[in-house]
Formats: structure tokens, sequence, C-alpha cells
């Protein structure tokens, strides 16, 4: 019998934490549609030869209908908003982004989607957002949100009928286990610094990862992972540090 898993996060490349997940999932013949909440438009830009500010949106969408292409992934919706950045900066305050957009548009888009794909497996962020990256927050608060409210016919009524969706999980990134490979590909002279796993873990994360409860063996799809990552060209260029670690020392991570 076939099912239908429905995955909701922020940025084109956020897809990549769980895309052995979804590949899984495809090869037993079940539907996916991922859902991407902006374009990551504020992200970085590894190769000015790829992009410019002005485009980036535009740019990484592209790479993501290439990584889920690759995936398989047989829906793949974009809902109109914009990146706002990391917390502190500018990119905060634009109007169109994310963290200022009306809480009941958004959870109200995403209720419409839940109840015209009616899937059995809903996932997006945990509350820390991985990180605490704003839009990662604020995606998995009302993603949580719709799930339950999907289910409700008194809310949205104008969304389409009520539908209540069989299981919520939410996505956690093992900060702490990539921070120690990161740091022991530094020790072994494969990458100059952790770069982005500098810093200790947050107590919020560390709790989190404490209260996993599930967890899926994707190690025969860390070839696919890998190639789907890749087509996100402006956030992995090829100087990317993380792309020197071998392997069989991202094995553990990316499986």
């Amino acid at each position: 019998m076939m099912r239908k898993l429905m995955a909701v996060f922020a940025h084109p490349d956020d897809e990549g934490v769980m895309s052995g997940t979804m590949a899984h999932y495809i090869e037993q013949g079940d539907e996916v549609m991922l859902v991407c909440t902006t374009r990551g438009e504020a992200g970085e830009i590894s190769d000015p030869v790829l992009a410019t500010p002005e485009n980036l949106g535009e740019v990484r969408q592209k790479e993501l209908e290439e990584a889920a292409r690759i995936i398989g992934v047989q829906q793949l919706v974009f809902l109109d908003y914009r990146d706002s950045g990391m917390a502190g900066t500018p990119a905060n305050d634009d109007p169109r982004c994310l963290l200022q957009a009306e809480p009941a548009r958004v959870i109200g888009d995403l209720v419409a989607l839940i109840r015209e794909f009616q899937p059995d497996v809903f996932v997006t962020f945990e509350p820390f957002g991985w990180y605490g990256h704003p839009d990662h927050v604020t995606t998995g608060q009302h993603a949580t949100a719709a799930f339950y409210q999907a289910a409700d016919p008194a809310r949205f009524p104008e969304r389409g009928a009520a539908f209540q969706a069989s299981s919520l999980y939410q996505s956690v990134f093992l900060f702490t286990r990539f921070r120690e490979i990161a740091l022991a590909a530094k020790a072994a002279g494969y990458i100059e610094g952790e770069g982005f796993f500098s810093e200790e873990p947050r107590p919020e994360q560390v709790a989190i990862e404490q209260e996993i409860t599930h967890q899926l063996d994707v190690r025969p799809y860390v070839d696919l992972k890998n190639q789907a990552l890749a087509a996100h060209r402006t956030q992995f260029g090829e100087d990317d540090e993380f792309g020197k670690i071998p392997p069989e020392m991202m094995l553990e991570f990316n499986g």
C-alpha cells in the first residue's frame, strides 16, 4: 500500500538532512512532497560566477529542483516567503521574509497543502530548528501548528476539507556528532578549521539529540545523498572544507 510523506523545511539544501529517508520512502513505492518555505535568498554564494545577491533565490530554486530530481521527489512546492537570514542580521527585518509573515497566513498555506496531499507521515524541524536559525524555528512552529489545524474543520474551512495526518516527526540535526567528525578531520589534517562546528553545542541541541525516538539506516543511499547535496553549488563550492572529509569518516553522519 502506497504511503505519502510530506516534509516541510525552510531553505534549499535543508532537505539534505533527510534526503536518505525520502529516497527510502520513494524506493518503497511511496510518494513524497517536499515543501520549502523560502528560496534561500539570504544564503552564501560560494562562487560569484554562480549567482548574485539579486538572483540567488532563483538560482537556489533551480538547485533544489535538481536535488529533488536526483532524490526522486514527486512533488516540490515553494512558498512565497523570503529568506530571513541568520539571527540578528538586517534580513530579519525585511517585510517579505518568513519571520515577518503573519503566522495565520503561513499556517493556512501549509494547511491547504496537507489537506490536498493528505500525507500519512509529516516531517519538519524540531523546536530549536537544528541550530536556531530563525527560518528553521519559524517553519517548524508553523508546520507543526498546520499539522494539527489541518484536522480541525473549524480552522481554515476555505482551504479544503479537514484531514488528519497519521504521524508527526521532527527532524534532528546531529550537531554534536558532526562536530566530533569535524574535529577528528581537522586533527587528521583533512580540513583546516571546524567552521560552523567550532562552537560547543548549545544545551538545547544536546537535549534534543538525547530525545531521539526513531532512526532509519540510510547508508544504502549515501551516494545519492551526496549527489543531491552537490546540486547546491552556491552553498557547497569546490573548496568547501567539509567536501574534503573522507567518505568513510562522513558515513556515520550521513547514514
